[in-house]
């Protein structure tokens, strides 16, 4: 198993460049199947959660090759199950329900799994699909759903879900009539996935608002098209910079999905600016504690939460950190306490009393956030620190110690 040594205090200068999002490529990966032929797509990272995709494709019959461009052949789609064993690393799985049910009315999909940061039902997924006309059934931890024909519907999501936007949108888009999509995911990257969507044939308007609407035609066509770069990862490098009192500058990025991390970052005393696709960022002074809780789009993302509590871990006064999305993302504060950050829990709440250095420390990533709060610690820290279960990681930053070693990071990656 593999593990990282990185050895902290030195600032990070230099450029890094931002890879594709994978949040953005696994959906569009999975909309592959609504369409027979091949797909092609660019700017796709080389992650463990895409490799995990490209394999259920493939049990389900698709080809693919992913070298400069990732290219999907879903000619040969000839069984429509996703077995337990491949969706129980990754949540994104379920992805597949909704384009299975549109092309083939039947899909047999194992319950998922994925980071261990609270409960992430699908009962907003299969709620949905009910009322376009799919007989769903729960046997033995898998769902199993039918339909002689998929019909329109009016749809209100009792809270915002990304997956389940990103499902019934595809779900939608071969059914019978008009889907309204209500209290829908505004998510840069349900935005691409209905921009592609539509280049495939289908009618899908609203998207990037609160209602989406589309209208079901006969069948999609193949297309390609470009992975919009991942603005979490560009989210992690900016802390990265201010934690180590460097000064970097992000290429090919979208600062326009990074408003809302941008301006946090900004009161916590970063000096950030942005012009086309590319951000520069410095700490000017001391880190100031901010308060912050997270929001679906465009509010601040939950997935910069562990990231932004490292970086207040290093505040000059005391910082209140609310996560309103999941029940259960916080465990990344031992780990964080065990690097000498003083952080207290109330509930779903962390008190973050800002402290003036971390010290480097073996610890252990317990989910992909998780595990980059712990890098982001690690090279602000004074001495060495080991940080095992990086596989965690590895799903969703490509080749992270390459880019943080060409911009001055001491750390090494050591298999065993």
């Amino acid at each position: 198993m593999d593990r990282l040594v990185i050895r902290g205090g030195s600032p990070l200068n230099g450029e890094v460049e931002i890879s594709g999002a994978k949040n953005c490529a696994l959906p569009l990966m999975a909309a592959t199947l609504i369409a027979s032929g091949t797909h092609s797509f660019s700017n796709v990272p080389h992650l463990r959660d895409i490799r995990t995709m490209q394999s259920l494709l493939a049990h389900m019959g698709a080809t693919s090759r992913h070298d400069n461009m990732l290219q999907i052949d879903t000619s040969d789609i000839h069984t429509f199950e996703a077995p337990y064993d491949l969706v129980k690393t990754m949540r994104a799985s379920v992805l597949v329900l909704g384009p299975l049910l549109a092309r083939y009315r039947r899909a047999r999909i194992s319950l998922p799994g994925g980071c261990a940061i609270g409960a992430r039902p699908i009962n907003l997924h299969l709620k949905a699909l009910q009322q376009m006309g799919v007989e769903i059934d729960l046997e033995h931890g898998y769902v199993v759903g039918q339909a002689k024909r998929l019909r329109g519907a009016v749809i209100a999501f009792e809270q915002v879900t990304v997956t389940g936007t990103e499902n019934i949108m595809m779900a939608a888009c071969l059914a019978d009539g008009v889907t309204v999509l209500k209290n829908s995911a505004r998510e840069p990257e349900v935005v691409a996935l209905a921009e592609y969507l539509n280049l495939m044939g289908a009618q899908i308007e609203g998207a990037g608002t609160d209602e989406i609407t589309v209208t079901g035609v006969r069948e999609l066509s193949p297309s390609g098209c470009e992975v919009i770069p991942d603005r979490i990862e560009a989210g992690t490098y900016l802390v990265a910079a201010g934690m180590t009192g460097g000064a970097l500058k992000l290429m090919r990025c979208r600062p326009d999905h990074l408003q809302a991390i941008i301006q946090k970052l900004i009161d916590a005393g970063l000096s950030i600016e942005s012009n086309g696709d590319f951000i520069e960022v410095r700490r000017k002074g001391k880190i100031r504690s901010v308060n912050m809780e997270t929001q679906p789009f465009p509010g601040f993302p939950t997935d910069m939460q562990a990231q932004f509590m490292a970086l207040m871990a290093l505040g000059s006064g005391v910082s209140m950190i609310k996560e309103r999305i999941f029940e259960n993302r916080f465990m990344h504060v031992l780990e964080l306490q065990r690097m000498g950050a003083d952080i207290d829990l109330d509930g779903r709440t962390a008190i973050v009393r800002g402290v003036k250095k971390l010290s480097g420390a073996p610890v252990m990533a317990t989910d992909l956030r998780a595990s980059a709060s712990l890098v982001l610690s690690a090279l602000a820290a004074e001495g060495v620190s080991e940080i095992t279960r990086i596989y965690h990681l590895d799903r969703g930053y490509e080749a992270i110690e390459k880019k943080l070693s060409a911009v001055g990071a001491t750390i090494e990656r050591v298999s065993e």
